[in-house]
């Protein structure tokens, strides 16, 4: 009872495979048709196989030869091209272009393409191919071949076919001609020549600007005031120049102090002050010194500077003799 079972069970799964098997085969079919079934010898025409399938199905195309048949020869077999339906995206064909030609006149039957699957074998229909001879019309004389044409070749016909050479040619020479004229006509470039102006040291510019302001004779002229102003303008100047502490814009308190550790004899420092309080006095207090005093103001402004100008020390030549005796 038991051994009847299974074979009953056995039987039951080997129709459902078949079944399966053929469910899957019908759902593929495999076709092949040429763009032109009738040629002349030496004309070429395309073959195409195609397979309709489920996409994910895997189908082996068959591999051809040189040679269909035996008067009908692949010139060319391309690849699959895939194209999926678009109503229907779990379906796809895929198709194999051949180019096919004759060179016998005849009518040639194409046998089937066979296709392996999963499920068996796919096979396409037969194909027949027509290939016609040219007709001749045998009542007209033959004759024999045409020889060559001369055909006359100009320049217009060489200038035609190298163009591209000429115009480069006249593109460089234009370029010479150019960098030459250029180089003939640009302007010559000047040199530009430093100048260094001399450094003029702090004194000498205040003693210039002194003679300059006593030259003016502004107190002669009644200009006191103007005349103090210059002259403590110029002190003021050679002070930050020559000690480098600030001046302009501070009171004489403030400058003596910014002088407070700078190297100058006491007498210096009283006779600048005298200077610069006088000064101050005459812009702002409206005091008027007499004529000896004014004077004697630039006198003193004259002494301050000529004696704390600074004093540059030439380098001392070493015993043992000078360097033209080391040349």
């Amino acid at each position: 009872m038991n051994k009847q079972f299974f074979k009953y069970i056995g039987c039951l799964l080997l129709l459902a495979a078949s079944f399966s098997l053929s469910a899957s085969a019908q759902d593929s079919q495999a076709e092949a048709k040429l763009k032109d079934y009738t040629i002349k010898i030496g004309d070429q025409t395309r073959l195409f196989l195609q397979v309709h399938q489920p996409a994910k199905e895997h189908i082996n195309f068959p591999k051809l030869a040189d040679t269909l048949i035996s008067k009908v020869q692949v010139v060319s077999a391309g690849k699959l091209d895939t194209v999926y339906d678009t109503q229907d995206h779990s379906r796809a064909t895929i198709t194999q272009t051949l180019i096919i030609t004759s060179f016998d006149a005849g009518t040639y039957t194409i046998p089937a393409f066979s296709f392996g699957t999963g499920a068996g074998v796919l096979k396409t229909n037969d194909l027949t191919l027509q290939v016609q001879t040219v007709k001749v019309d045998t009542t007209k004389a033959i004759y024999d071949i045409k020889q060559p044409f001369a055909v006359s070749y100009t320049f217009w016909d060489w200038l035609r076919d190298h163009w591209i050479l000429v115009v480069s040619i006249l593109v460089i020479v234009l370029v010479i001609v150019g960098i030459i004229w250029y180089l003939k006509t640009r302007p010559e470039k000047i040199p530009v020549l430093n100048i260094v102006k001399p450094v003029i040291p702090p004194h000498t510019v205040a003693l210039n600007k002194l003679k300059e302001l006593r030259d003016k004779k502004l107190w002669q002229q009644d200009q006191i005031k103007l005349y103090y102003s210059e002259l403590s303008d110029v002190l003021r100047e050679y002070l930050e120049k020559r000690f480098e502490i600030k001046t302009y814009e501070k009171t004489t308190d403030e400058i003596f102090a910014g002088l407070k550790y700078v190297d100058i004899t006491d007498e210096k420092r009283d006779r600048l002050r005298q200077i610069l309080v006088l000064s101050d006095l005459v812009k702002f207090a409206k005091e008027k010194p007499v004529p000896a005093e004014n004077e004697q103001t630039m006198d003193r402004a004259i002494d301050f500077v000529t004696g704390t100008k600074q004093v540059i020390e030439l380098p001392k030549t070493t015993d043992g003799g000078s360097a033209d005796d080391l040349a």
